[in-house]
C-alpha cells in the first residue's frame, strides 16, 4: 500500500491495518481501503485524486481548526488554539482562553473568529457502583400463563416483584425493547429495530392496557380470542404482532375512537418531531412493505436538511449510537428495565430514515473473522459517519442515549468497542473484506458520561473479543464497568492462558456464564457450540474445535475442584452449573448477572452470530414457564449460592 494512501486514510480514520483476535497484524487491502475512503466522500480512486485529497487534508491540519465538536472534562481545563467566546446553555456568554476547569457538565457552544464549536463538557467520572448481584432477561422468552405467544412487561413486572422480594435481586439486565417496523416479517432480533428511540409495541401486556378494562364484556371477550398460543416451540413474531395489532384495534374502536380517514384532527398535523418522524417512516412502511423502498430511504424527512458545520440547539435531545442492551433495577430502583443502544438499525426503517444524514448509506458493520466467527461477521446495520456527528454536533447520538435513559437506571452498550472504532464492510463484499473506521472515542466518551450524569445512571460496557487496550482503561477511567464472561476472564500473560480464579478478576466489572451470543452453560458443557456450528458449515476444522472445546471443559472443572466448590471425580451437571454460579459470586466484580438459560438447563444459545434464519435466533422461549421457573428448585440452589458467596460468608472476597 503506498505511502499516500496509508496518510490519506489516517487522517479520516480508515485502518490500513490492525491486530486480529490473536494480536496477530493483518494488513488491509488497498481496494477496501479505497471504497470506504469513498463511502465517506473522500476520493482515493485514483494517484491524481489522493495528492488532492490529501493536499487537503493536510491544509486543514495546518490551519489548526478544532473539530465540530470537543469534549472537555469539570475537573482539568482544556487549553485553545485561539480566544472565543463560550456560551451555555441559558445564553450566558464568557470569553475564553481555554475552556476552564469548573463548569457545569453540559453542552456549551464555542464561537470562535471563524467556525463555531459544540462543547461537551462532562464529569471525569460516573460514581463507582455498588456490589450487587442480579438477573440477565431476553424479556420474550420469559413466557406466563398471561403472555400472547411472547414475554412481555406484565411478565417482567411479575418476574421483578418476585425476585426482589423472595431473593433480594438488585439488578434486571433486558434485552433491546425498541420499536419494531410494524408490518410482516417482524424482524425477531432485538438489535435490528426500526427505532431505537421507542418502545416496541410488542412488549405490551394487551390486558393490562387501560382501554381493556373500560371495554365492555362483548370487546373484551372479543380482544381475549385473538390471544396466539406457542406453536413448535418457537416464538412467532409475525403472528404476535398480527394478534396484538388486530385487539389495540378493538380496543381503539371499543373507546369510540374514529376510523382512519374521518372528520378531525389527525396526528400527522402536528410538527414534524422525533416521534411524528418515527409515525411518518412506520406509516410509509405500511405501505412499502418495510420501507425499503428507495424513496423512502434518498431524502431527508421533513425539516431535515443535510449536515453543515454548524452548532446544535444546546439542551434538547437523545441518544447512544453504539450499544444495545437496557439494564435497571427492577428491585428497590426507579424501573424494572433498562436499555440498550448499539450501532444497530435497520437501514429502511424509522431511525435509518430519520438519521439518514449521519448514518453511513449501504454501509454494514460487523467483525473481522476471528476464533469463534471464523468468516467473519456482518450485522447487516448501518453506522454513524464520524464526519457527520462531528459535523452535527453529535445531536442524534445525544439524543439517543437520552430516550433509553428516560427508560431505565442503567445501559449495557454491546461491543462498547464501537466508541472507539466499527468494522465497515463496504457494499457487495463479505465480512473478511472490510476495515476499521475510527471515530472520536472522547467526545463519544464525554457524551456517554455526561447523559448517564444526568440521569443517574449505570453504564456497562461489553469489552470482548478483539479489544483493545485502550477500550478497557478508558471505560475503567470512567467507571463504566467492563464485562468479565466465565469462558474468557483469563490470564493473557501467562503460558497457555489459563482461567484465572475469581479473585484476580477486574473488579470494575459485571460477571456473567455467558452472553447472548455465546453457548449457555449446558450448551458449553456438551458442546453444543460446536455441533450447531459445524452442522451449518461455519467451522473451518470441526476437530480442533471439538478438541479446544472437551479441553476447557476440563480446565473449567479443574478450576471450580481447586475452588473448593465441587469434589468428586464425577460431578454432574446440575452440580457444575451451582458450582459455575458461586464462582461468579465470588469474583471481585462488583456485579454478577444470571441467566435463566443457565440455570434451568437450556442447551441452545439465544443467539449463533454468523446466522439469520439458519438457526432460530430470539425465538428461543425459556424451556419452562415463569410459573415453573419460580417454583424450580434450580433457582433457589443457584440463588442461595449466589447470595452466600456474594455476602462473603463462605470467606470468599467480600
Amino acid at each position: 500500500m503506498d505511502s499516500e494512501l496509508i496518510e490519506l486514510a489516517a487522517a479520516h480514520g480508515v485502518a490500513t491495518s490492525y491486530r486480529d483476535g490473536d494480536r496477530r497484524p493483518v494488513q488491509v487491502d488497498p481496494e477496501v481501503v479505497v471504497r470506504v475512503l469513498g463511502l465517506l466522500d473522500v476520493d482515493a480512486g485514483s494517484h491524481g485524486a489522493r495528492r488532492d485529497a490529501l493536499a487537503e487534508a493536510r491544509h486543514r491540519e495546518a490551519g489548526g481548526r478544532l473539530p465540530g465538536t470537543i469534549a472537555a472534562r469539570t475537573d482539568r481545563a482544556r487549553p485553545l488554539p485561539a480566544a472565543g467566546v463560550l456560551v451555555d446553555a441559558a445564553g450566558g456568554r464568557r470569553e475564553v482562553t481555554e475552556i476552564p476547569a469548573g463548569l457545569e457538565p453540559g453542552w456549551y457552544r464555542l464561537e470562535l473568529a471563524d467556525q463555531e464549536v459544540t462543547v461537551v463538557v462532562a464529569p471525569p467520572a460516573l460514581p463507582r457502583p455498588r456490589r450487587d448481584w442480579g438477573w440477565m432477561l431476553q424479556l420474550y422468552a420469559l413466557l406466563s400463563a398471561g403472555s400472547w405467544g411472547i414475554g412481555d412487561l406484565g411478565d417482567l413486572r411479575t418476574f421483578t416483584a418476585w425476585t426482589g422480594a423472595e431473593h433480594g435481586a438488585g439488578a434486571v439486565l433486558l434485552n433491546p425493547l425498541h420499536a419494531i417496523t410494524p408490518v410482516p416479517p417482524v424482524q425477531p432480533s432485538p438489535y435490528t429495530p426500526s427505532s431505537r428511540r421507542f418502545g416496541t409495541p410488542l412488549a405490551l401486556r394487551i390486558t393490562d392496557v387501560p382501554a381493556y378494562a373500560r371495554a365492555d364484556a362483548t370487546s373484551r371477550a372479543e380482544v381475549d380470542a385473538l390471544r396466539p398460543e406457542l406453536a413448535g416451540g418457537r416464538i412467532e413474531h409475525d403472528r404476535v404482532w398480527a394478534a396484538k395489532r388486530a385487539a389495540l384495534e378493538l380496543l381503539w374502536r371499543s373507546e369510540g375512537r374514529p376510523e382512519p380517514g374521518g372528520a378531525g384532527p389527525t396526528w400527522w398535523s402536528s410538527p414534524p418531531t422525533a416521534r411524528s418522524r418515527s409515525g411518518t417512516a412506520r406509516a410509509g412502511a405500511g405501505g412499502r412493505g418495510a420501507c425499503t423502498g428507495r424513496t423512502a430511504r434518498t431524502s431527508p424527512p421533513p425539516g431535515r436538511a443535510r449536515p453543515t458545520r454548524r452548532v446544535p440547539h444546546v439542551g434538547a435531545g437523545a441518544g447512544a449510537g453504539p450499544a444495545r442492551g437496557r439494564a435497571g433495577r427492577g428491585a428497590g430502583g426507579r424501573g424494572p428495565g433498562g436499555a440498550r443502544p448499539r450501532r444497530r438499525l435497520r437501514p429502511g426503517g424509522a431511525d435509518g430514515w430519520a438519521l439518514q444524514d449521519v448514518l453511513a448509506q449501504g454501509v454494514r458493520v460487523g467483525a473481522p473473522p476471528d476464533a469463534f466467527s471464523q468468516q467473519g461477521q456482518d450485522w447487516g446495520l448501518p453506522p454513524w459517519r464520524p464526519d457527520r456527528l462531528d459535523a452535527t454536533g453529535y445531536a442524534a447520538y445525544r439524543d439517543l442515549l437520552r430516550a433509553l435513559l428516560r427508560q431505565a437506571d442503567g445501559l449495557r452498550i454491546d461491543h462498547v468497542a464501537g466508541l472507539w472504532r466499527l468494522w465497515w464492510v463496504p457494499p457487495g463484499e463479505s465480512p473478511d473484506r472490510g476495515t476499521y473506521v475510527h471515530y472520536d472515542s472522547d467526545v463519544m466518551l464525554a457524551v456517554l458520561t455526561l447523559e448517564a450524569h444526568h440521569a443517574g445512571a449505570l453504564v456497562v460496557g461489553e469489552d470482548l473479543g478483539t479489544v483493545e487496550p485502550e477500550v478497557t482503561e478508558g471505560i475503567a477511567e470512567r467507571n463504566v464497568l467492563g464485562s468479565s464472561v466465565l469462558w474468557f476472564t483469563r490470564d493473557v500473560d501467562a503460558p497457555g492462558q489459563p482461567l484465572l480464579p475469581p479473585q484476580e478478576w477486574p473488579e470494575d466489572s459485571v460477571a456473567t456464564v455467558s452472553t447472548h451470543d455465546l453457548p449457555t452453560a449446558a450448551g458449553f458443557l456438551r458442546g453444543e457450540h460446536v455441533r450447531v456450528r459445524a452442522e451449518l458449515g461455519l467451522l473451518d476444522d470441526v476437530g480442533a474445535e471439538e478438541a479446544k472445546a472437551a479441553r476447557e471443559r476440563r480446565e473449567m472443572v479443574d478450576l471450580l475442584r481447586a475452588q473448593g466448590l465441587i469434589d468428586g471425580p464425577d460431578p454432574d451437571e446440575e452440580q457444575i452449573v451451582v458450582a459455575m454460579h458461586a464462582l461468579l459470586a465470588r469474583s471481585r466484580s462488583r456485579m454478577v448477572l444470571v441467566s435463566p438459560y443457565d440455570v434451568v438447563g437450556e442447551v441452545r444459545q439465544p443467539n449463533l452470530p454468523g446466522t439469520v434464519d439458519e438457526y432460530p435466533n430470539w425465538r428461543l422461549p425459556l424451556p419452562v414457564s415463569l410459573e415453573e421457573l419460580r417454583a424450580d428448585p434450580r433457582v433457589r440452589a443457584v440463588v442461595d449460592e449466589v447470595r452466600r458467596h456474594r455476602d462473603g460468608k463462605d470467606g470468599g472476597h467480600a
